[in-house]
């Protein structure tokens, strides 16, 4: 019996070593053989957002189909909860996060992230009546904040120690609704959407931004292990080099970190 425990022990090692020898397969033929690369987004203007037509547009959507043409595949832009990101890319459900998403060590805890391609900041959004009274974390401190959850306008407002009485949203946008409908004072949400959607001209004509709480840097989240990480960073110098990224960057009034 001893012998014949023995046996099957070592059969079951065997096949458990077997197991882990074998290789995931490469992203890159994955989505090749696929005929196009799924990509997990919410709507976030200027990144990620539907012009007039309702067609999806931005920063984000043109530099994703770009990377895609080279690639030879197509661009699937697929609506997720932001909060569920890390899920969605393990399982396959996505291929890759890419919108405007903050390099942190959660993330590079959670996937591989490519070099970082836009700069950006959390900005404390209000009233801009009130604005001029609130320079200062300490005048910050008995405010209602609103922020996405998982977000890293919610992290900002947790480091800065904020968070006594903060308002998780689905969205950004969501956030940005809080506080024009006054159940929260103020949101904290990245500078790119602060510039494009608060201000006159807009439809948050009469919000705007009091202060910085930090600043930051984009990046996109391919899977542990995916070869499409250094392979998406070779195609961004490409784009940087023969300047459509550059042209990019003007026309959403984002600066670049390349």
């Amino acid at each position: 019996m001893k012998k014949l425990a023995s046996l099957i022990m070592a059969g079951i090692m065997c096949l458990s070593m077997a197991s882990c020898g074998k290789k995931t397969a490469s992203d890159k033929s994955y989505i090749t053989d696929n005929g196009k690369m799924v990509i997990g987004m919410t709507i976030y203007e200027p990144m990620n957002y539907e012009d007039e037509n309702g067609e999806l547009t931005g920063f984000d959507t043109e530099f994703a189909k770009a990377v895609c043409e080279k690639l030879g595949v197509e661009a699937e832009f697929v609506e997720i909860d932001w909060d569920n990101k890390f899920p969605e890319l393990s399982s396959r459900s996505i291929d890759c996060i890419w919108n405007g998403m903050t390099i942190t060590d959660e993330v590079r805890l959670n996937a591989d992230v490519s070099k970082a391609y836009v700069k950006n900041a959390q900005v404390v959004v209000m009233n801009k009546e009130k604005v001029a009274d609130y320079q200062s974390l300490e005048s910050l401190a008995d405010l209602k904040f609103a922020a996405e959850a998982g977000s890293a306008g919610e992290t900002a407002i947790i480091d800065a120690g904020l968070e006594a009485n903060l308002v998780s949203t689905a969205a950004q946008t969501d956030a940005l609704l809080e506080v024009k409908s006054g159940s929260a004072d103020a949101c904290v949400i990245d500078i790119t959407m602060a510039n494009a959607m608060t201000g006159e001209g807009t439809s948050y004509a009469e919000l705007g931004i009091a202060m910085e709480l930090t600043t930051e840097e984009y990046g996109i989240a391919f899977r542990k292990g995916s070869d499409l990480t250094e392979e998406v960073n070779a195609l961004m110098d490409e784009l940087k080099a023969d300047g459509t990224l550059d042209a990019l960057a003007e026309k959403y009034s984002l600066t670049l970190a390349l």
